[in-house]
């Protein structure tokens, strides 16, 4: 009797353990077998992503947290649908959403760990392409002035401007000084014109200029499909990672690796802290060549940076006697890269997150969005960056600057803190010359220590 109530007790331990685990089942996996995690298991934002799944009655499965969809169907047309539906009742997908990251809904995605970020996007410049818009229409008969106001979507800056209180009252300032520049609400860009239109008024084209040649880069549509434009949506157009050639190179069978436009990899980039692997390889940081797929026309300020110059000539031949292949539908002679990317910088070595996500207000050009100046790390011939005052070279000042030291700093807003920040503070970190700390530039004594995305 004894034994036969031991074999009862095993099989009732058996069935609660089966259960458990199918609790924590991720049933995507029986057709996603092999696609990587988005983030390692230990991060703070798997953990993140998998306490949202518990709540969600989905225990185990990270997918659905960002994707939506219905785990316990079969079929990939019927999982490939809807949602949970603790969703539509709290935050998080309200549907199947194949590209979580895009700013139409990521406030129900991204935006659950990181709404700062997710509410500034909509007036992000690299989501207005406000400054493209007026040099173009100012090009044209400058329609509208000195004002900066069209935007891609039409927009309204939010009611808190993101930032420490020293650049929020500095931005303020800066914006009753230019105003035209930086317009509380804007404008959608007007529909293209008729060719009746434009022959009644030729300034008109502009509009049909931008729409068809300027506006591809904006961060509300995926890049264009040429080798090395590839990229995501909304998050993704920095946050994951696309080739040149736009084919995937992971595990997944599911995904083809022929087909372009794919990812090269199903996992974040961003920090230090955040290793992407691909085959034998290992990097963290954004890679400039993310930043290139739009940061090679206009300015060049991305291939530029590294060096790259367009030409007219096929350049240097292979083995077989075949041209160097187009990049951004262009060809390139390598001529001297920055020296900031002969020592391995990123792009997010030196701009801000205020620099790259926005602070919620419109920017009308570059230098309204851009508050980082070279002296904030450099400082001058008989100045250190800390002894400076706010606002030091930046281009909209009209005389010198004067003023206290700005000294650094060791507090950080909640949003920031959410990036690889170093242990070692040292005596506190930089200041931009708008008054926002720069997280990867820590002053030691009368040194400035560099914590570089790319883990040096």
């Amino acid at each position: 009797m004894k034994i036969l109530h031991f074999i009862i007790g095993i099989l009732a331990l058996c069935f609660v353990a089966t259960n458990l685990l199918a609790g924590t089942e991720n049933t995507c996996i029986k057709c996603h077998d092999g696609l990587a995690s988005i983030r390692a298991h230990d991060s703070g934002m798997m953990q993140a992503i998998l306490k949202k799944a518990k709540e969600a009655g989905a225990k185990g499965n990270d997918c659905v947290v960002c994707h939506g969809g219905s785990p316990d169907q079969e079929s990939k047309e019927a999982a490939h649908s809807g949602t949970l539906a603790y969703f539509l009742t709290h935050e998080g997908p309200k549907a199947f959403y194949p590209y979580p990251a895009s700013p139409w809904i990521n406030k129900n995605t991204c935006g659950m760990c990181h709404p700062k970020q997710v509410e500034a996007q909509e007036n992000n410049l690299m989501a207005t392409e406000q400054g493209k818009i007026h040099g173009a229409m100012w090009g044209f008969g400058a329609k509208e002035g000195y004002r900066h106001t069209y935007t891609n979507f039409g927009t309204k800056s939010i009611h808190e401007r993101q930032g420490t209180k020293i650049y929020k009252a500095y931005m303020d300032r800066l914006q009753k000084q230019e105003p035209q520049a930086m317009l509380d609400v804007t404008k959608e860009l007007p529909a293209a014109p008729t060719a009746d239109e434009v022959e009644k008024d030729p300034t008109l084209s502009v509009y049909t200029y931008l729409r068809q040649e300027c506006l591809r880069c904006h961060t509300g549509g995926k890049g264009r499909k040429r080798r090395g434009d590839y990229r995501g949506i909304g998050c993704a157009s920095c946050h994951v990672p696309y080739s040149n050639a736009g084919l995937y190179e992971g595990k997944d069978k599911s995904i083809s690796k022929t087909e372009d436009g794919h990812m090269l990899i199903h996992t974040i980039q961003s920090s230090r802290d955040a290793k992407v692997s691909v085959h034998d390889i290992n990097y963290t940081g954004i890679p400039v060549e993310t930043c290139t797929t739009c940061h090679n026309r206009g300015k060049r300020i991305g291939v530029s940076y590294q060096g790259l110059m367009e030409t007219e000539y096929k350049a240097t031949f292979d083995n077989e006697g075949n041209g160097q292949p187009k990049l951004h539908t262009k060809r390139y002679l390598h001529l001297t890269e920055d020296i900031h990317y002969s020592k391995g910088m990123l792009c997010q070595d030196c701009h801000t997150s205020n620099d790259m996500h926005g602070d919620g207000f419109a920017r009308g050009a570059n230098l309204g969005a851009v508050e980082i100046e070279c002296q904030d790390c450099h400082g001058t011939t008989k100045k250190y960056p800390w002894e400076l005052p706010l606002g030091y070279s930046d281009e909209f000042a009209t005389q010198p600057k004067t003023g206290d030291p700005r000294g650094t700093t060791k507090t950080l807003a909640t949003y920031l803190k959410q990036g690889a920040i170093p242990e070692d503070k040292g005596d506190g970190f930089l200041l931009s010359a708008r008054g926002n700390p720069m997280t990867k530039a820590i002053r030691k004594g009368n040194k400035v220590i560099m914590y570089l995305a790319s883990g040096k």
